[in-house]
């Protein structure tokens, strides 16, 4: 069967199930709709989607990740907006300029995903803090070199994601 009818059949039969599973997690039937249709684009957008012998198992572990990739941008979008409180009034940036960076932070964090954490915080520190590679090992505890090693992983990392 194509992928698309069986992402087809999968929405057909699951869909309000799935939605009614987020609702119970999540608490809000907005959020709910948004992710269970986030999870069926996920399915449409995948290489290859199997036919599952247990489609709601397979749909719930799919939404999982769904839902966690929502838990991790409302932790992300919380510490900027915490940043951003933290910073001066004349230096903040504008309604437009918040929404890219945030835009551009989620995507970042998409990139780095998978890496071990010290990897990304050296990049971060590099890249966002402007710290020199002394820095950085001086306040991860790592030499100067595993600070080079770990900015070229990420450096790697998202070049070929590009």
């Amino acid at each position: 069967m194509p992928q698309s009818n069986t992402v087809e059949v999968l929405y057909q039969d699951h869909h309000s199930w799935l939605t009614g599973w987020l609702r119970r997690k999540l608490g809000c039937p907005q959020s709910a709709a948004d992710l269970a249709q986030d999870t069926f684009m996920r399915l449409l957008t995948a290489r290859e989607t199997p036919s599952p012998a247990e489609p709601r198992a397979f749909l719930t572990v799919v939404a999982k990740r769904v839902l966690f990739n929502h838990y991790r941008r409302q932790d992300l979008e919380r510490a900027y907006l915490l940043a951003l409180a933290e910073m001066p009034e004349q230096l903040a940036p504008s309604e437009e300029e918040r929404a890219i960076i945030l835009q551009t932070l989620m995507e970042l964090d998409q990139l780095l995903d998978g890496l071990p954490c010290p990897v990304k915080q050296a990049f971060v520190l590099a890249q966002v803090d402007g710290l020199s590679h002394a820095q950085i090992g001086a306040r991860l505890g790592i030499s100067i070199a595993t600070v080079k090693r770990h900015l070229s992983k990420a450096a790697l990392r998202c070049y070929f994601a590009l």
